[in-house]
C-alpha cells in the first residue's frame, strides 16, 4: 500500500470517528434535554416527593472509620507494640470521633464547649496513637480532619484545618520522611471538603425551604385576594338586592309597574353578580368605572339617595379603573347601609401623573360612631369588621398600587372617602401570582 493511500484511510478513519462523536454528542444533548422535560414535568404533576429525605447525620461519616481498619489489624497480628494501650486509645479516638461527628449536624450542639473539648481530645488521641506507632495510625489523622471540617465552619475552619494539617504533617515526616507530606495533605483535603459538602447540603435544605415558604406565602396573599374580591362583590350586592327589594315591597300597594321595574332591577343585579363571581373565582375580573357609576346611580336611586358625578382629567389605565371601581363600589356601599344620606357626590379628577377620587355624603355616618373617627373605628362600624375587608382592604390593595386612601368626615358634614392613584397602575402590582415551586 503506497503512503498516500495509507494516509488517505487514516483521514478517512478520523473523519468517520468526528462524525461517531458527533453523533453521540447530539444523542446525549436531546436524550439530556428529554430527560429533564420528563423530570420537570413529573415533578409539577406531583409524581416526584419535594421532600429530599431525611437529613444528614453523623452516620454518613461513619464509614469513614474504616480507614482504622489496617491500625485494628495490627492489634491482633503482633505488629503493635503494647496492644492493650494501642486497643485503649483505638476505643477512645472512635468514641471521640462519633461523638464529635454526631454533634456536629446540629447548631447548638457544635458550638457547644463539650464539643470543643471533645475535639481536642480527639486530637490529641490521634497525635498520640500516630507518633507512637506510626504505619497504618497515621491514617487517623485524615479521620481527624474529617472531623473538624464537621464541627467548625465558617471563620474558625480555615486556621483549625491548616493547623491540622500541618501537625498531621509533622507527625508523618517523624516516621515516613517527605512521604509523610502525602497525609498532611489528605488531612487538609478531608477538612474543607467534609465542610464544604455539609454546608452546600445545608444551604440547599435552606434554599429548598425558602421556596416551600415564598410559594405558601403567595397562595396566601392570593387567597386574601379572593375573600377581599367576594367580600366587596357580595357586600354591594346584598345592599343593592336588599335596598331594591324593600322599595319594590313599599312600591307593590300603590304602583305596581315600578315595583315590577324593581324586581326587573333585582334580577338583573344578581344575574350580574353570578357573572362577576365566576370572573373572580378565575382572578380575571376586570371591572368598568364606567360601570360602577351606573350601579352605584341604580342603587342610590333605589335608596332614595341623589348622586352627583364630576368627571375631569385624562383617560385612566384599565387597572387604575378597576381599582377605583372597587373603591367607588365599597363606599356607596357603605353610603347606602349606614349614611342616612339625602345626596351623594362622586368626584373623579386628575392631578397631574395622579387620579384623585372622593365619594362624599351629607348623613350622619361620621355621627354614628362619635364624631370624628379614626379609618379603623369607620370601617369596624361600616363594615362589620377589620383586617382584610371593607375600606381597610382598599388602602392595602391601593397602597401596593403605589396609592392611598383616606376616610373621615367631609368638608361640609357627612362623610368622605378619597382615593388617589398613578394614572395607569402595572398589573403585577394589583393582582399577586401564585408562585409554584420549580
Amino acid at each position: 500500500m503506497s503512503w498516500t493511500r495509507e494516509v488517505r484511510c487514516h483521514v478517512e478513519a478520523t473523519r468517520s470517528a468526528v462524525r461517531q462523536a458527533r453523533e453521540h454528542q447530539r444523542y446525549y444533548k436531546a436524550n439530556k434535554a428529554r430527560l429533564k422535560a420528563e423530570w420537570r414535568a413529573a415533578r409539577k404533576s406531583g409524581e416526584l416527593p419535594e421532600n429530599p429525605g431525611p437529613p444528614p447525620s453523623g452516620f454518613t461519616l461513619l464509614p469513614w472509620l474504616l480507614l482504622g481498619m489496617g491500625a485494628f489489624s495490627n492489634l491482633f497480628q503482633d505488629r503493635t507494640t503494647d496492644p492493650w494501650i494501642g486497643g485503649l486509645g483505638l476505643l477512645t479516638f472512635n468514641s471521640l470521633y462519633i461523638y464529635v461527628t454526631f454533634r456536629a449536624f446540629d447548631r447548638e450542639k457544635r458550638e457547644a464547649l463539650s464539643t470543643r473539648v471533645a475535639l481536642a481530645g480527639l486530637a490529641t488521641v490521634t497525635c498520640a496513637l500516630a507518633a507512637g506507632y506510626g504505619g497504618t495510625w497515621l491514617l487517623f489523622f485524615p479521620l481527624l480532619g474529617l472531623a473538624t471540617g464537621a464541627a467548625l465552619r465558617l471563620s474558625h475552619l480555615r486556621p483549625a484545618g491548616t493547623a491540622v494539617a500541618v501537625l498531621a504533617g509533622a507527625v508523618s515526616c517523624f516516621h515516613d520522611g517527605w512521604g509523610g507530606l502525602d497525609i498532611a495533605y489528605a488531612t487538609w483535603i478531608s477538612a474543607m471538603v467534609t465542610a464544604a459538602i455539609i454546608r452546600l447540603s445545608e444551604a440547599v435544605r435552606e434554599l429548598r425551604a425558602a421556596r416551600e415558604e415564598l410559594a405558601r406565602r403567595a397562595v396566601e396573599k392570593e387567597r386574601l385576594r379572593f375573600s377581599r374580591d367576594l367580600h366587596d362583590l357580595l357586600g354591594h350586592t346584598m345592599s343593592v338586592i336588599v335596598v331594591k327589594s324593600e322599595a319594590a315591597r313599599r312600591l307593590a300597594a300603590r304602583d305596581l309597574d315600578a315595583a315590577l321595574a324593581q324586581i326587573t332591577d333585582i334580577e338583573a343585579v344578581g344575574r350580574q353578580a353570578l357573572t362577576e363571581i365566576r370572573e373572580a373565582v378565575t382572578g380575571y375580573r376586570q371591572g368598568s368605572l364606567g360601570t360602577e357609576l351606573d350601579r352605584a346611580h341604580s342603587a342610590l336611586t333605589a335608596a332614595g339617595i341623589t348622586l352627583t358625578v364630576t368627571r375631569t382629567g385624562p383617560p385612566l389605565g384599565p387597572q387604575t379603573e378597576v381599582l377605583l371601581g372597587w373603591v367607588i363600589r365599597e363606599a356607596v356601599t357603605n353610603v347606602v347601609r349606614h349614611s342616612d344620606a339625602d345626596r351623594c357626590e362622586v368626584t373623579l379628577a386628575g392631578v397631574g401623573e395622579r387620579v384623585r377620587v372622593t365619594v362624599a355624603d351629607d348623613g350622619a355616618g361620621a355621627v354614628a360612631v362619635g364624631g370624628a373617627v379614626g379609618m379603623g373605628e369607620f370601617c369596624a362600624t361600616a363594615s362589620g369588621e377589620l383586617g382584610g375587608t371593607g375600606l381597610t382592604g382598599l388602602t392595602e390593595r391601593l397602597a401596593v398600587a403605589g396609592g392611598s386612601l383616606t376616610a373621615g368626615p367631609g368638608a361640609r358634614g357627612g362623610f368622605a372617602v378619597t382615593a388617589e392613584l398613578p394614572l395607569d397602575v402595572d398589573t403585577a402590582d394589583t393582582r399577586p401570582a401564585v408562585v409554584e415551586p420549580a
